[in-house]
């Protein structure tokens, strides 16, 4: 006898009184692990507030300036009704819409307080009067950075409030402060190389740089300038760092004495490529940027130096809080510190930090590492927050909240001391820089390869050797010369300083050279760095077994990776530099190009680490060349011409798919499925382009967006 079937009807009723009866005890396990991790839920708010930036940054145009003022508003309202709420889950999602738009809104009063013209056009030589803001040495002169006051005969209107000017010679005794005068060629701040690549003219935007370029002949004195009393603290400052900069290069000249500069001041200007690169490759490139191991240093070298000599007084130490004048000491020096340096995000990150243990000090409470790290970075956003988009802030954030988020584990695990270490001290230390480095370098890797492009491969290595150097005598050598330096007696320090730093170069230069010290990757979406920083969060973050669901994001991060596709077709912004994919998968430039970065961009963002003479074309490519132009055969079959005379516009609007024209078109060729001219690569900028049917189109214009930092060339009216 056969069973009655089931009804379909009831089967998905039982399934639906099922789900229903399993939501509310699904939202009471969240209520509940949510209420066992309460004290985490604040270090949410940082990354909503970045979360906010982040959606600022990433719109296609520029939103409405009467849009920030209501978000603030708001974001600040719905931050009382949360902390009035009962509901755990209604309290945070409520804390983290609010610091959301107060973030939103917070980028946009940014970009409209630091708004100011940018150039248009090539313009000059023309004469240029101006303020020195800050002097920096570098390859082939100085680089200045001026105050605008007169450009020529440009109108106040449209004339940039700073200006970055290159000078070969002449300006080596120029200082903060100067007002000067001299003839140069202005240009826009560049746009980037090719769709999704660095974007200088960004970076400039928030530094009001609307222009740069380079002088003709050497620049004259004027005047000194005499600003009001807050612009008057910043210029002092700007000649103190100029001092102590020059100083520094007196007694240590080359290289060794940029990178002492680097540690003292923040100026990097003198290091020269082969160090800088020695250093990074090796897994040491955190040394130059000044940050947290540098502000410990100092700041709580300070700290136990004081407390150490006032113990060596029974009369004091036994009466007095010693320790607490010792704090107090240290934060004065690490504020010091801070601003000779420059305060880089980095630095303030982590003079933040210092300053939250210094204060839970010296008001007897306990400081909470990961709570600290979560100020640091909602002060750092709050007053930069352009600076989520830099690699300094997001390599700097993911170093040390893995860090701490590692100490907390180490402190909740029990700790046993080798019984047969014969040196237990040594042993700690040289295990937490094995585990800081190997930590540091895991975290910060995703960054440099979004960033930079490459991985290094030895940064444990590196670090376990150069770090005792760092520790034990370049920084406290440095400390003692910065000490010094107003009694001139800071000579000796600086030597000892410069051996230190030559030893770190030694061990840089050898770490690098070792095989596969360092790899090349290919560019990354940016979704893929998103989702692998919410999954690193996460992880971080949480302290209950859920923490690991931050997994996923993770894994989808690296297959988002996997599946990205490089372009088939790049034109540079001068629209005589072209690349095109050969059958091997790798770029080939179909001439030698005239526009040598944009070149050795491409190959270093598609992962391939050759120079851009080795990676052009031979006939063997199927690239034929002649005084006319190139013809390219494309590996789906597609005919590339790449005119640079319009004599052969003709031949090649007749017979390629696509071409690329050093002249002007001008609607003339119809027949091709993509033509790109002169004038396309000045409206638009550099264009990349992936094969298929239909052809995917991106230029740097529409990548960039409708935001006040894209400008390109209009025609022009008038006088400017």
């Amino acid at each position: 006898m056969g069973v009655a079937p089931f009804p379909v009807w009831k089967a998905r009723a039982a399934l639906a009184f099922v789900r229903l009866a399993a939501w509310p005890r699904a939202f009471d396990a969240l209520e509940n692990t949510l209420q066992q991790e309460a004290e985490r839920w604040v270090l949410w708010l940082p990354v909503a507030l970045g979360a906010g930036i982040a959606l600022y940054f990433a719109l296609p145009f520029e939103p409405s300036s009467r849009l920030a003022l209501p978000f603030l508003l708001s974001g600040l309202l719905v931050a009382v009704v949360a902390f009035a709420g009962e509901s755990v889950p209604a309290r945070l999602g409520l804390g983290l819409v609010a610091a959301f738009a107060i973030g939103f809104a917070t980028a946009k009063l940014r970009a409209d307080r630091v708004a100011a013209p940018v150039l248009f056009h090539r313009t000059g030589p023309v004469m240029i009067e101006g303020v020195v803001d800050s002097t920096q040495l570098h390859g082939k002169g100085v680089r200045l950075v001026l105050t605008t006051r007169q450009i020529g005969h440009m109108r106040t209107e449209r004339m940039p409030a700073r200006v970055r000017v290159s000078v070969r010679s002449g300006a080596e005794n120029l200082k903060p402060g100067d007002v000067i005068s001299v003839r140069a060629v202005l240009m826009p701040p560049p746009s980037p190389a090719s769709p999704g690549d660095y974007d200088f003219g960004r970076a400039a935007y928030f530094l009001r740089i609307g222009a740069v370029g380079f002088s003709f002949g050497k620049p004259a004195v004027i005047a000194h300038h005499a600003p009001d009393w807050s612009g008057r603290a910043v210029t002092h400052i700007e000649f103190l760092r100029w001092r102590m900069t020059r100083h520094i290069h007196n007694v240590l000249p080359g290289s060794t004495g940029g990178i002492a500069a680097a540690l003292i001041t923040g100026d990097r200007g003198a290091i020269s490529t082969d160090d800088e690169s020695a250093l990074r490759d090796a897994g040491l490139a955190h040394v130059l940027a000044i940050a947290g191991l540098h502000m410990a240093l100092v700041g709580l070298g300070l700290f136990w130096a004081v407390r150490a000599v006032l113990a060596l007084f029974p009369f004091i130490a036994l009466v007095w809080p010693i320790k607490k004048w010792a704090a107090v000491a240290a934060l004065c020096g690490a504020t010091f510190y801070l601003i000779i340096s420059g305060a880089a995000v980095p630095a303030t990150r982590a003079y933040v930090m210092l300053m939250t243990m210094l204060l839970a000090i010296l008001f007897d409470r306990p400081a909470l590492s990961m709570r600290s790290v979560a100020m640091a970075a909602a002060i750092v956003l709050l007053l930069r927050p352009e600076s989520i988009i830099e690699p300094g802030f997001q390599m700097s954030f993911a170093a040390v909240v893995s860090l701490v988020a590692v100490a907390e584990w180490e402190r909740s695990r029990p700790y046993r001391e080798g019984q047969f270490w014969p040196l237990p001290g040594v042993r700690r230390y040289m295990r937490g820089i094995a585990i800081t480095s190997f930590v540091g370098s895991v975290a910060t890797a995703p960054f440099a390869a979004f960033h930079f492009d490459r991985a290094t491969h030895y940064a444990v290595l590196g670090n376990l050797l150069a770090m005792p150097i760092m520790g034990f005598l370049t920084m406290p050598a440095a400390a003692v010369a910065v000490l010094t330096m107003p009694f001139g007696l800071d000579r000796i320090p600086l030597i000892v300083m410069g051996a230190g730093i030559e030893a770190m170069l030694m061990v840089g230069r050898w770490v690098s050279g070792l095989p596969g010290a360092v790899s090349i990757t290919a560019a990354w979406p940016v979704g893929a760095i998103v989702l692998m920083s919410l999954g690193g969060l996460w992880i971080a973050i949480w302290r209950a077994r859920w923490r690991w669901l931050g997994v996923l994001p993770l894994a989808a991060g690296v297959a988002a990776i996997f599946m990205a596709q490089q372009p088939d077709l790049l034109i540079a912004r001068d629209g005589m530099t072209v690349a095109i994919r050969g059958t091997d998968g790798a770029l080939r430039l179909l001439r030698k190009p005239a526009d040598k970065f944009s070149a050795a961009e491409w190959l270093k963002r598609d992962g391939d680490d050759r120079d851009y003479i080795t990676a052009i074309a031979t006939p063997r490519d199927g690239v034929r060349c002649d005084s006319y132009g190139c013809i390219a055969r494309a590996g789906n079959g597609m005919l590339i011409a790449a005119s640079t005379r319009a004599m052969a516009l003709a031949e090649d609007c007749a017979n390629a798919d696509i071409v690329v024209s050093a002249s002007p078109v001008r609607g003339l060729c119809a027949a091709p499925k993509l033509v790109v001219d002169r004038f396309d690569v000045a409206r638009n900028g550099a264009y990349a382009v992936w094969f298929g049917k239909p052809l995917r189109i991106r230029n740097v214009r529409e990548a960039r967006g409708g935001r006040p930092w894209n400008v390109w060339p209009r025609r022009r009216s008038g006088a400017q």
